[in-house]
């Protein structure tokens, strides 16, 4: 197979984006963190209901509470984007949030010792939760070595930008998704680390497994890698309790059952995977990233047709 370079117009492109992208970075690191952070809130909580991205957060959250009145998705709705826009805007100083104890609290931090004094490895799993980054930077800062799963941004120059500033608070290791990244994956717990995956995002050819009654295809892949090395799920969550502070719970592990049946054991620890999934955004609806088609295509295409 020919690997075509991008063409001249797709690099400029690329290219003027990274700046802007840059640019944005560097000023959200001349302000306080609060103040990013609000301006974070208050920019998406405007410019969010005008993109398509609403239509689907909307009916996300029609699928998950549909016991919700109008009012009541409207209010999540609006809540959601202020969410993200914090979010997006505290990216590029996570490195400053992080190096601040009083901004992160743990919850769960003697699990973390453990993990690295010898109790490990495990496969660390959670979803999009708040500031989700917050979470490997914890790990990593407890003394863990764990490679986090991650998935490249379609422009490769703001994908180097991106990975520059998870340099600055500390994760370095990262295994992409796809074949390649399974594969440093499996080499990594052969090696005796700790792996990360978020494992809230539709995964085509998954497992099919409820998530709010609805099918959700999900990867198996975190369930696969802890049968195959004997090892726990170690699941984590993180909730803002603040403009910019958060509190980060590393729950109960759970160790899944090993019946010699490998494909209904694969599709058992999907289906606990998708239960704590569920039970957080429960538990803090308007903090999960809404706006990404978790359920089958159809659901979409039904929901724009007025079907």
């Amino acid at each position: 197979m020919v690997n075509r370079r991008p063409a001249l117009r797709q690099i400029m492109a690329w290219r003027f984006e990274a700046l802007a992208y840059d640019v944005a970075a560097a000023l959200a690191r001349i302000f306080p963190i609060d103040s990013v952070s609000d301006f974070g809130a208050w920019a998406v909580r405007h410019l969010g209901p005008l993109t398509s991205a609403r239509r689907v957060a909307e009916i996300n959250l029609k699928i998950a509470f549909p016991e919700a009145d109008d009012r009541e998705i409207a209010r999540l709705l609006g809540e959601q984007w202020s969410h993200l826009g914090r979010w997006a805007a505290e990216f590029p100083v996570l490195d400053r949030i992080i190096a601040d104890p009083s901004r992160v609290e743990v919850v769960g931090a003697e699990r973390l010792a453990a993990i690295r004094d010898g109790a490990g490895p495990v496969i660390f799993i959670s979803g999009h939760f708040s500031s989700f980054e917050i979470m490997p930077a914890v790990i990593i800062h407890a003394g863990i070595t764990c490679q986090i799963t991650y998935r490249a941004t379609n422009n490769p120059y703001v994908d180097e930008s991106i990975r520059r500033s998870r340099w600055r608070y500390g994760v370095r290791l990262f295994a992409p998704k796809g074949s390649d990244g399974a594969r440093e994956l499996l080499r990594a717990l052969s090696r005796g680390e700790s792996v990360a995956l978020m494992n809230d995002q539709k995964f085509n050819g998954g497992v099919a497994a409820p998530l709010f009654g609805m099918t959700a295809h999900t990867a198996p892949g975190p369930a696969s890698f802890a049968l195959r090395f004997g090892v726990p799920l170690q699941p984590m969550s993180v909730e803002r309790i603040g403009k910019a502070r958060f509190r980060v719970i590393v729950h109960e592990p759970i160790m899944l059952e090993d019946s010699g049946e490998r494909t209904a054991d694969i599709e058992a620890g999907v289906r606990r995977i998708n239960r704590f999934i569920e039970d957080r955004v429960r538990a803090r609806p308007a903090e999960w990233f809404w706006v990404h088609k978790r359920w089958p295509n159809e659901i979409y295409k039904k929901s724009r047709s007025g079907g």
